[in-house]
């Protein structure tokens, strides 16, 4: 009983797998047969008509849209005139879906298209290079195709499998007037193409392959029409900005070597050896840098203090454990001094009498700001500069920067988008060399010219460590009077030295001058290496910004 049991269950169990195997089958679907008709066109143009013969969902095969030519070049098929299918553009490749149903059965649809590009010049003839079937989301099991056209074939051969495979097809052959070609295959697996190759002579048609460059890294910085025309603008550009800064800045220079010829870079002036009459050291460096440096507001203290306005008293250092300074107000009238002059002294003593340098320290950077922003209005007051250096030097720079900005994010957009990169760079080399040119657009007056030939001509003779003729009862002071000027350019040592053998020469007390005086063991043979150091402690001090408060 039990044995018969098992034969009855024998067969039922196969004939439910066979029954799954054709369910599943169907669900899939295939292709029974697919026949493509090529006709080549005198201009080139494929033209295909295809008969497909499937069982179960309407089938989808794969067209070659572009092939890699080089790291640069594709080469295009363009597939158009689609009937009886759609077709979707994916990448390098189209989708050809057939149109129709999927019920139970075998269908047959009927599609037609073209292809352009398919058509390559050789020496001594045309070719045809085409994956003319396959490609298929499913299995085919018989493929036939066949190409005509006007000319005798020279030669012919067909490849089966993947696209860029050698195994050749079933069979392929030409008809007895060799103006057809035939290929046929049998059982393509999914994914797989039939590509066929035949061989025209010359003037067969017109068509030409269709190269295209492919859009990379590399490609993105093409120079071509439009970029080539755009570096070349920005060249123009670019010199143009140079005849520009020509024109201002270049005028500068004229007129200050025409004023320093009139006599050696002598000062006009009729002692010979001054300052421009009437200018004070801070507004001197100011017009020779263009900047309100921290340097040209410490040698305003010290012309300050030399024009009696404040003491300059240098403290013991074994009482303090270092050397320090502290400044003194004087009882003089401040009516008589310049608008950053005034905002500094305020700065300094306003509510005190008396203040230690060590004090400056961190608490005086936003006086700092107020007097450098009065000295900048100061020079354009003046009549040096038409307008504020620093404000000139920041518009140009920032208008430079933004864009160069700008030329950052399109050279981004254009290389992902475009072959037109090289014209978002060209934007960044203009809006950088714009911020670099900015630092050197403010353009003086021809009177700031003027003065600043002769304060050259003045600088010269500290440089050169001359010492003018004087009445002997006027030389400390005149010589102190200098000495801030030493210190904007930056000789104040050699020239402190200077005033010092003179205050020793003087038959007066060698121990003090009227404007700076140091402890009781100090005398003047120490106030070069004083003044050096009270000059560096001066910019440290007034320049620190406090960057820490306390939580208390």
């Amino acid at each position: 009983m039990l044995v018969r049991t098992r034969l009855l269950i024998a067969p039922l169990i196969a004939a439910g797998l066979l029954t799954c195997a054709v369910s599943a089958s169907a669900a899939s679907g295939q292709v029974v047969k697919d026949t493509v008709a090529i006709t080549v066109a005198p201009d080139g143009t494929l033209r295909v008509k295809e008969t497909v013969s499937y069982e179960g969902n309407a089938p989808a095969r794969t067209l070659i849209r572009r092939k890699h030519l080089d790291d640069r070049q594709d080469r295009r098929f363009d597939v158009g005139d689609v009937q009886g299918a759609t077709l979707k553009n994916q990448g390098d490749h189209a989708v050809l879906q057939v149109a129709g149903g999927g019920a139970a059965g075998r269908h047959t649809a009927q599609l037609s298209y073209t292809v352009k590009g398919a058509i390559t010049a050789l020496r001594g003839g045309e070719q045809l290079n085409w994956t003319a079937a396959g490609g298929w989301h499913v299995p085919v099991t018989q493929t036939r195709v066949t190409v005509e056209s006007s000319a005798v074939v020279q030669n012919l051969n067909c490849f089966a499998g993947e696209q860029e495979g050698t195994v050749g097809c079933t069979q392929f052959f030409t008809n007895h007037t060799h103006t057809l070609a035939d290929f046929r295959q049998e059982d393509l697996q999914p994914g797989d193409y039939v590509t066929v190759m035949i061989g025209y002579p010359t003037g067969t048609t017109t068509g030409k392959p269709i190269v295209e460059q492919r859009h990379t890294v590399a490609t993105a910085f093409t120079v071509n029409g439009v970029t080539g025309g755009t570096l070349l603008g920005l060249l123009a550009l670019l010199l143009g900005g140079v005849s520009l800064l020509y024109v201002t800045r270049g005028r500068d220079a004229r007129i200050v070597n025409k004023k320093a010829a009139e006599g050696d870079h002598a000062p006009v002036d009729s002692t010979g050896f001054a300052p421009p009459h009437g200018v004070r050291p801070g507004q001197i460096g100011t017009l020779i840098d263009e900047q309100a440096d921290v340097v040209d507001v410490t040698a305003t203290i010290i012309d300050l203090a030399v024009r009696g306005y404040l003491l300059i008293e240098e403290l013991p250092r074994e009482t303090y454990g270092r050397i320090d300074w502290q400044l003194r107000r004087m009882e003089r009238p401040a009516d008589d001094l310049l608008p950053y002059e005034r905002i500094l002294y305020d700065a300094l003593f306003t509510g005190r009498d008396v203040v230690a340098l060590s004090e400056l320290g961190g608490t005086f950077a936003e006086q700092l700001a107020a007097v450098r922003k009065a000295l900048y209005e100061d020079v354009v007051r003046q009549g040096w500069f038409t307008r504020r250096p620093d404000s000139e030097r920041t518009r140009w720079t920032t208008i430079g920067m933004v864009l160069a900005g700008l030329g950052v994010f399109g050279t981004i957009a254009l290389a992902v988008y475009t072959n037109l990169a090289l014209i978002g760079l060209a934007v960044i080399i203009a809006g950088a060399a714009l911020a670099v040119g900015g630092q050197y657009m403010p353009a003086k007056t021809a009177r700031g010219a003027t003065v600043l030939a002769h304060t050259l001509g003045f600088r010269a003779h500290l440089f050169r460590g001359e010492v003018p003729d004087a009445p002997a009862g006027h030389r400390l002071a005149l010589f102190s009077h200098y000495l801030p000027y030493a210190v904007v350019f930056d000789v104040v040592q050699r020239w402190a030295q200077t005033v010092a053998d003179v205050g020793v020469g003087n038959s007066g007390p060698s121990d003090n001058l009227y404007w700076y005086e140091g402890p009781a063991e100090w005398d003047l043979s120490n106030f070069a290496e004083s003044m050096r150091s009270f000059t560096l402690a001066t910019s440290g001090a007034i320049s620190a910004s406090r960057q820490f408060r306390s939580l208390s």
